[in-house]
């Protein structure tokens, strides 16, 4: 069944309707960074889905506005973890909306396979999601956070990117904080800037998905960019350690942590790693092809929470949102 065609309502209450509002997203499937950015008019349209849960207190509303929480899954789609995170931020008086860019594209997991619809593609949703959530009347658009776990941590810190983000949404506009939980950081703009967005990254050191080393210079080039970025590991932790599940390997998984990075130049194109040289007709593909053959990629990780870790994570998660956007 569709995350649309479910029926969710949070136990912590919400304004009517009681359940989670289903939303059309209007996006787009680009082939890589440089569609978007340099040849968006070529870019094929569809619409994908989420859901919009508001608060039954209004405690955080300035001007009769609430602030909103984004959370954006990973390549499992919609889990109950996504789930319990958006009904923690509702019932800290935060609007929260789910987005599911698996469903309309007919992907039920990509743990196996990344390359189902590009990593541009989920970047490009997490704006396109901004741009409807953003002139809702009960929404302060100045107020909006965006949560990505694993695949959609990539997603957001590309969504904060400037150089992506001022070509879906038009420069300045988009998100107040990103949060991204134990994201993939292989792909990285020359030009890391995200301007006035705080970003706050979070993930285990024991993540066997993706690198925090790679994760840790991300946030480096961010600061020496002029943008404020923070990064807490956590010891022992693996990834998706949020879950509140006990530790088990995925042995479908198709992972290469330890790749070289692919830069972005400001077009958009991807720089391959062996050559240096910029060529806007690589795709993903191309990269985790040439990955798995020099002998980066393997089969099966390991997801899931030791005792305390989901209750940390979440410690984290309300911290920044009340101090982003409270």
């Amino acid at each position: 069944m569709r995350f649309c065609d479910q029926d969710i309502v949070f136990a912590h209450g919400a304004t009517a309707p009681s359940k989670g509002q289903n939303f059309e997203i209007p996006t787009a499937n680009p082939a890589n960074y440089f569609h978007v950015i340099s040849n968006s008019a070529e870019l094929p349209k569809l619409a994908i889905d989420g859901k919009l849960f508001l608060p039954a207190s209004d405690h955080r509303k300035r001007n009769g506005k609430l602030p909103l929480v984004m959370v954006v899954p990973g390549s499992l789609g919609v889990a109950p973890s996504h789930l319990a995170h958006a009904e923690t931020v509702v019932g800290d008086g935060f609007a929260a909306f789910v987005l599911d860019s698996f469903g309309a594209r007919g992907v039920t997991s990509t743990v196996a396979n990344q390359t189902q619809f590009s990593f541009a593609a989920s970047a490009y949703d997490v704006l396109a999601a901004w741009q409807v959530l953003s002139v809702h009347p009960e929404i302060d658009a100045s107020r909006i956070g965006a949560q990505g776990h694993s695949r959609g941590g990539s997603a957001v810190l590309t969504a904060a990117t400037r150089r992506f983000a001022d070509a879906v949404v038009g420069a300045g506009a988009g998100f107040r904080s990103v949060l991204a939980a134990y994201p993939w950081s292989g792909h990285q703009f020359l030009d890391p800037s995200v301007d006035e967005t705080e970003i706050r990254v979070i993930m285990g050191d024991a993540d066997e998905w993706c690198s925090p080393m790679q994760v840790q210079g991300h946030c480096q080039a961010i600061r020496l960019s002029g943008g404020r970025a923070t990064m807490r590991l956590i010891g022992g932790a693996q990834h998706s350690f949020d879950r509140g599940t006990d530790i088990e390997n995925v042995p479908d998984a198709s992972v290469s942590p330890a790749a070289p990075t692919a830069y972005i130049a400001n077009d958009g194109a991807f720089i391959h790693p062996l050559t240096g040289v910029a060529d806007s007709k690589l795709v993903d593909r191309d990269l985790m092809i040439y990955a798995l053959k020099a002998g980066y990629g393997r089969k099966g990780a390991r997801i899931g929470s030791r005792d305390g870790d989901a209750e940390l994570f979440k410690a984290d998660m309300l911290a920044f949102w009340r101090r982003t956007l409270g």
